[in-house]
């Protein structure tokens, strides 16, 4: 007899620096292994399970995402849940919202926007405990040469160069609807440097490292360890340059999921 399921999405955000990712993994500390502990807590008898619209990487951090719930017993109170929930959760999660929804809502196929966000600082050392929000580039960078270029990424084309160790099955044109570097005005705190700058980059699917990558060449043609018409030629596919400068990613911020069909 199969059994009754129930669906919700929870939208939560989190700052991901001491955790090793979302995906659950054996003898390391992730997101998802702190969400299910606290819903095992929480819903003994619901038996839950859990389904994330992406995965993101070690010290990863995100702003605004989703993940999907799964109970054999319906949640007769979704506004004490979101309560329990939060309670218990670790202070660096946070529960935003929950809703049900049905068994033909789904989260990974789901066509949606994401948009993402690197933080970054360079010249003189930062204060230590700007590490969790930031990266810091010992270089002093041309920012107005990488704000000029990083626009450039923009549009539908083959990101050969930006896709993490591509085979010859790997579909690697994609679209980006958005891409700009500016100073950081988002986030402010008393030990922040003086002047920090955000690259924030938008569109409908990134393949793993991909922002990374492109923050690494924004990275070396704002040192000068690569020309302006190298950078323009990584971002034609068909030129197959292999990109291997990968930026930290403390830096990186998943900043807002964007559900299409919505």
């Amino acid at each position: 007899m199969q059994k009754n399921r129930f669906y919700y999405i929870l939208e939560i955000q989190y700052l991901g620096f001491r955790y090793h990712g979302w995906q659950r993994q054996p003898n390391v500390l992730t997101v998802e292994k702190m969400v299910r502990k606290t819903l095992n807590f929480v819903l003994p008898r619901h038996q839950p399970k859990v389904l994330a619209c992406g995965r993101t990487d070690a010290k990863v951090s995100v702003e605004q995402t989703y993940i999907e719930l799964f109970t054999e017993i319906p949640l007769e109170n979704l506004d004490h849940f979101f309560d329990v929930f939060n309670q218990n959760l670790p202070a660096d999660i946070r529960l935003l919202s929950i809703r049900e929804t049905d068994a033909q809502f789904n989260i990974i196929q789901s066509p949606k926007i994401k948009e993402y966000h690197y933080y970054f600082a360079h010249g003189e050392k930062f204060h230590p405990f700007s590490a969790a929000f930031m990266c810091h580039h010992p270089n002093m960078l041309d920012i107005e040469l990488m704000q000029s270029l990083a626009p450039l990424f923009a549009g539908t084309r083959d990101f050969y160069s930006y896709t993490f160790r591509p085979n010859p099955e790997t579909q690697t044109i994609a679209t980006v609807d958005h891409a700009e570097l500016t100073k950081n005005t988002n986030f402010t705190a008393s030990f922040f440097p003086e002047n920090s700058y955000v690259f924030k980059v938008k569109g409908n699917g990134f393949k793993r490292n991909q922002i990374r990558l492109m923050m690494g060449a924004l990275f070396d043609v704002g040192s000068k360890e690569m020309s302006e018409d190298t950078f323009k030629s990584t971002l034609e596919g068909s030129n197959r340059i292999k990109l291997t400068n990968i930026a930290p990613p403390s830096g990186l911020i998943l900043e807002k999921v964007h559900f299409v069909d919505e």
